[in-house]
């Protein structure tokens, strides 16, 4: 095999099967970084979705900024929404059903205003506006919510007048006076100590690491399948240049020789 490796077109093959292995390689690796992303959500969730809630000013004490750690983390509030900056987002799905989302900004105590996704409420047939509309409460009210980041823009989708398309923050924060919170905003647990009526609050997600381990170790191993061909066509090549096996001589005994001899004769 290595006087084939002297050769250029073997090593062209060579080369060949290592640019194959290096991007399988890379295929492999990013394979395992989303396997670390998912078991890292994973472990956010169970790590925060069950605390006990805590002021909000202590979960984020700077509004523009958010720690992807604390997602899920449950927040207390008190304050009153603001009806008139409520926002339906629009193309969410809930058991198999398009609807709603009613965004609703809230207006803290301390003045500051943070988003509330309040929960899903049914799209009417045929309409692009909810099936009912919306009772927020109006007045002093105390919400729970967990923390998610922010959506930021879909491109190429838009909306109607009184709806979006994603939670965008800090668009959503160019209409709404005063201090706005545009790290993060809340998925509704609670109002006033209990779920509202006139909308279906979010549920717990199943997060799970999928398949990605396995895809990883394919891709290790489909990295080596480039060098096996190589190794392979080296072989047969050399199979193919070997001299024919020379003819085994016949032992032949005494008696064989005797009835050669009285045959010529």
């Amino acid at each position: 095999m290595l006087t084939l490796l002297r050769q250029p077109r073997w090593l062209g093959y060579v080369a060949l099967a290592t640019i194959f292995a290096i991007a399988c390689c890379l295929f492999g690796v990013w394979q395992w970084n989303r396997r670390e992303e998912a078991l890292a959500a994973i472990e956010r969730l169970e790590s925060n979705y069950d605390r006990s809630p805590a002021a909000i000013a202590e979960v984020m004490p700077d509004p523009a900024t958010f720690d992807p750690a604390k997602q899920w983390t449950p927040v207390v509030l008190e304050g009153e929404y603001l009806l008139d900056e409520q926002v339906l987002l629009r193309g969410r799905w809930r058991g198999g059903e398009v609807g709603f989302d009613v965004i609703a900004p809230f207006r803290t105590t301390e003045g500051a205003v943070f988003v509330v996704d309040r929960g899903w409420i049914d799209q009417a047939s045929g309409a692009e506006r909810p099936v009912t509309d919306p009772e927020t409460p109006a007045g002093p009210t105390t919400v729970v919510a967990r923390l998610r980041p922010n959506e930021g823009d879909i491109p190429g989708r838009g909306a109607p007048a009184g709806q979006i398309a994603s939670v965008n923050l800090p668009a959503l924060a160019e209409g709404i006076d005063g201090e706005t919170y545009v790290g993060a905003y809340g998925l509704l647990v609670s109002e006033d100590g209990a779920a509202p009526a006139d909308v279906a609050i979010a549920t717990r997600p199943v997060l799970d690491e999928g398949p990605h381990l396995s895809y990883t170790l394919q891709w290790f191993v489909f990295a080596l399948f480039g060098y096996a061909a190589v190794a392979w066509g080296m072989r047969e090549e050399l199979r193919g240049d070997a001299p024919p096996p020379r003819p085994k001589r016949e032992r032949r005994s005494d008696a064989d020789v005797e009835d050669d001899i009285l045959d010529r004769a």
